[in-house]
């Protein structure tokens, strides 16, 4: 539990301002024993201002060299080497430290050259992992100063974790998500609320609901990037935002007009974005290979569950009260969400928690040669180079076909998900004259399907597609778009039975169940793209994530302004029977993605990285794109 509100957001602020004597980490406490790779050694003493001034010059500029001094409290694990104490060779020939300057010049070229190659295969989605395996091995060897992990039991590692973190640390991040995500349908139950009081016909009603999806759609795009400094990491980013998320829904629980209720609508939705896209990616940092498939479906039950129980919750409290209720309770829920997440969610990104540590080891060894991997790297980029990374790079991997044809797909899915949505009160309320808090009921037909289809996809994982994977581990990763492809069977099905017996001789039963049989088809085609995008783009996966939240909110938030309208005009049976003679077309999207995937990666000239890169170039310098 220690290490749990340590690892915090208000942990870190706890640490760092008590200078870790507060919740400290093991390099903190007394008698800690600093691994030997990290002290002072030749190559330490080598200046980089030194090897530039030659002869004469060079000589009287070492001998007035001063070295990086450990202080006297800190502890080796050999007698041979004590903290602080400087080699015995300080006397040696300017022509052996010059060699030794060549060979580590000659060690950064290497390791430069490795980097650039890794760079170069992961942004292509080759064989990631064994790439990955072999080139770090070389960086720890080639860079003694690299502050890496301390070996490959480091319980600090999120994917050493003991079983239990990582179940508690999934589970709050699918709260984080439940409690954004609910913001969106909970709203439903205010807006005839909103239309009497404030005289607003039903299209300016359902606006709030428009802009907090596409705002939760944009936001990921400027957000998301910020988490993948190592300098802030996920943490500050997800707790700040649902601190400003309940700030902003204040106004609107006290909004005197309806210009007041959309506009922070909007922002409520953005600043609470980031969860809603790279909560996946928040799993990828404590989870790999066969289980990360399992936890992202258990983030994604958080996804879906804040949409089915929004209407449940808010109905009766709108019913009861008045409009602005479920407001609250969405404020009482995000409230309880800070301080649980605030406390007890710990940072997962590997860069910020290496980079933390670091800095730590600096201030102890006075070293400061010792850098993580991410400070290695952001010294060799430009800033025109970081700005593309934290701005241009969601937008650019974005538009790459196989991404974009996805994005559009699973757009299209949550489209007819959100316009079928604004059949509910028709069919509920108006059919079979259920009042408002009653007829929100028949959502929680989701939760049982919900339940039912998560089961039949872990086995289907467990004695499926993983074993295959492990017979064949060079498997197209395009094999984990199937089950989305077969399970898209269900919306249509769906549709057509809810559409034809939503009357009133028919029982309510039957289109609660029509709708049940909905939720399969969504889930597992959202399950499919998501865990295919993450596993092929997995270097940048908070990047890829939010461009896939950005087309599929953009796209659906449109449809809830003329739902009702369309369902009035043609008629239930007639407008659901649309919706699903549709489908066959979005599959046919969904099924060109193998083809176009499989040519991008056997075309070495399809580099996605070279290409952005170009695009950026002559967006921004003027330089013709190549």
């Amino acid at each position: 539990m220690k290490d749990l509100i340590r690892d915090s957001f208000i942990g870190q602020q706890i640490n760092y301002l008590s200078g870790g004597r507060l919740l400290p980490y093991a390099d903190q406490r007394p008698g800690y024993q600093v691994p030997q790779k990290y002290l002072s050694t030749m190559l330490s003493r080598v200046s980089t201002a030194t090897l530039q001034v030659p002869g004469d010059q060079a000589q009287k500029k070492m001998s007035s060299t001063t070295y990086p001094s450990t202080p006297a409290t800190c502890q080796t694990p050999t007698p041979t080497l004590p903290c602080g104490e400087r080699d015995n060779d300080e006397t040696k020939s300017i022509e052996a430290i010059e060699r030794e300057a060549l060979d580590v010049d000659e060690a950064d070229a290497r390791l430069q050259e490795v980097k650039t190659e890794e760079k170069r295969d992961v942004e292509k989605g080759d064989v990631e992992v064994e790439i990955r395996s072999i080139d770090e091995s070389k960086e720890q060897a080639l860079d003694p100063f690299l502050v890496d992990w301390d070996g490959p039991n480091d319980q600090d590692n999120p994917r050493n974790w003991s079983p239990f973190k990582k179940g508690f640390v999934a589970f709050s991040i699918a709260l984080l998500t439940f409690s954004v995500y609910i913001g969106s349908a909970i709203y439903t139950s205010s807006i005839p609320g909103l239309m009497a009081e404030f005289g607003v016909p039903q299209v300016i009603g359902s606006l709030g609901l428009t802009l907090y999806v596409l705002a939760y759609g944009m936001g990921p795009m400027f957000l998301t990037p910020l988490q993948e400094l190592p300098s802030l990491g996920r943490n500050p980013v997800y707790i700040i935002g649902l601190v400003l998320f309940l700030i902003f829904n204040i106004p609107i629980a006290l909004a005197k007009n309806m210009s007041t209720v959309l506009a922070f609508r909007f922002l409520t939705g953005f600043v609470g974005s980031p969860a809603l896209a790279t909560g996946g990616a928040s799993m990828a940092d404590i989870y790999s290979g066969n289980r990360l498939s399992y936890m992202i479906g258990i983030w994604s039950l958080g996804a879906v569950a804040g949409p089915i129980l929004g209407p449940v919750i808010g109905g009766f409290a709108a019913q009861a009260k008045d409009w602005r209720w479920p407001t609250y309770e969405l404020m009482w829920i995000s409230a309880f969400a800070i301080v649980f997440l605030s406390l007890l969610l710990p940072e997962t990104y590997e860069a910020t928690i290496l980079l933390k540590r670091a800095r730590r080891l600096r201030k102890l060894t006075g070293n400061n040669q010792l850098r993580s991997q991410s400070e290695i790297d952001q010294a060799a980029m430009s800033k025109r180079e970081i700005a593309y990374d934290a701005l241009i790079r969601p937008f650019v991997l974005a538009m790459e076909p196989a991404v974009l044809f996805l994005n559009v797909y699973l757009g299209m899915v949550y489209s007819v998900f959100y316009l079928w949505f604004e059949a509910f009160p028709l069919v509920f309320n108006e059919i079979y004259h259920m009042n408002l808090g009653v007829g929100s009921l028949p959502f929680l037909g989701f939760v049982v399907s919900g339940g039912a289809t998560y089961t039949v996809y872990c086995l289907y994982l467990k004695y499926y597609l993983h074993p295959r994977f492990e017979r064949n581990p060079n498997l197209d990763p395009e094999i984990r778009l199937y089950i989305g492809l077969f399970a898209s069977i269900f919306i249509p099905i769906s549709l057509l039975i809810f559409g034809w017996t939503a009357r009133a001789n028919v029982h309510w039963i039957a289109p609660v169940i029509a709708a049940a049989l909905y939720l399969p088809g969504i889930f597992l085609t959202f399950q499919s793209i998501l865990i295919y995008l993450s596993e092929s783009y997995k270097k940048y996966t908070g990047s890829i994530l939010a461009g896939n939240d950005l087309f599929r909110s953009s796209m659906a938030s449109v449809f809830p302004l003329f739902g009702t309208a369309f369902f009035k005009n043609l008629g239930l049976g007639p407008g659901s029977s649309l919706l699903a003679v549709a489908d066959p077309l979005r599959r046919q999207v969904k099924s060109k993605v193998k083809i176009r995937k499989l040519d991008l990666r056997q075309n070495d000239d399809d580099d996605i990285t070279n290409e952005s890169v170009s695009i950026y170039n002559h967006i921004y310098t003027g330089e013709q794109a190549a």
